[in-house]
C-alpha cells in the first residue's frame, strides 16, 4: 500500500510539474507581444515538401535576416540559396524575386490576415491575436515554451502554427524571445523557421521597411 501511495505520488508530481511548465506558454507569448515593440535575427527556414508516389520528402533550407517593428512592418531578407524580399510597410505587401526581377505588391491588410507574420508583428496584445487563431498551450520542449496556433478561418492557406519562445533568464527582455515557427499549410508542406541572434527593441532606421521597386523590375499588383 505505501509503495503503491509513493508511485501515486511520483505520477501527482509529475503531472503538476507538466502542468505548471506548460502554462507558460500562453504567458511566455503575451509577454514577448507586450514588451517587444520591434526586434531583429538571424533565421533558417528548413522546407519540407510532401512526398509523391514513388520519391521521398523534398528538403529545402534558407539563410535570411528578420526585422519588425510594431505595428505592421516587418521585412524577411533571404539571402542564400535565392535572395528574395518579403516587406510589409504597413500597407503594402511586397514580394521581390532578385531572380527574376519581379515585385508582387498586395494590399497588407487582405494578404496577411492568419498568416503567421500576424503572429509576430502584427497582433497589439494576446486578445488582438485570438480573434484570428485558437491558441493552446502545449508541452514545453527543448528548454522553449510553445503555442499552437490553429487559423479560425477555414478557408485560408494556414493549417496551423506552433510558436516556441524562449525565456529570458536574465531578464534583459522580459517577455523573452521568438525561437521558432513550425508552420503547416493546408498542402501539407512544413516550415521550420528557428531564430537566432535575437534583438529585442533595437533601434530600426526609419526606412527599414520602405521597399521601392527597383528599376526595369516586372510589378505585379494581383488586385488590379
Amino acid at each position: 500500500m505505501k509503495a503503491m501511495l509513493l508511485v501515486k505520488g511520483w505520477l501527482v508530481t509529475g503531472w503538476l510539474a507538466t502542468t505548471l511548465a506548460s502554462a507558460g506558454g500562453l504567458q511566455s507569448l503575451e509577454s514577448f507581444i507586450q514588451s517587444s515593440h520591434s526586434g531583429k535575427a538571424d533565421f533558417t527556414q528548413v522546407v519540407t515538401l510532401p512526398s509523391r508516389p514513388g520519391q521521398t520528402a523534398r528538403v529545402r533550407t534558407s539563410y535570411g535576416k528578420f526585422e519588425f517593428a510594431r505595428p505592421n512592418r516587418f521585412r524577411f531578407d533571404y539571402l542564400k540559396p535565392l535572395a528574395q524580399s518579403i516587406v510589409a510597410d504597413g500597407q503594402t505587401l511586397w514580394l521581390f524575386d532578385v531572380e527574376l526581377n519581379q515585385v508582387t505588391a498586395r494590399p497588407q491588410a487582405q494578404a496577411l490576415g492568419s498568416t503567421p507574420a500576424a503572429l509576430i508583428a502584427s497582433a497589439p496584445n494576446l486578445k488582438a491575436l485570438q480573434a484570428q487563431f485558437v491558441l493552446t498551450q502545449a508541452a514545453p520542449q527543448d528548454g522553449l515554451q510553445w503555442v499552437q496556433a490553429t487559423p479560425r478561418s477555414e478557408h485560408g492557406q494556414l493549417q496551423s502554427v506552433r510558436i516556441g519562445l524562449r525565456p529570458d533568464a536574465n531578464g534583459a527582455a522580459p517577455g523573452g524571445s521568438l525561437a521558432a515557427l513550425e508552420i503547416v499549410d493546408s498542402f501539407g508542406q512544413r516550415s521550420v523557421l528557428t531564430f537566432h541572434a535575437w534583438q529585442v527593441n533595437p533601434v530600426l532606421p526609419r526606412n527599414a521597411f520602405e521597399f521601392k521597386p527597383p528599376p526595369g523590375a516586372d510589378v505585379i499588383r494581383p488586385q488590379d
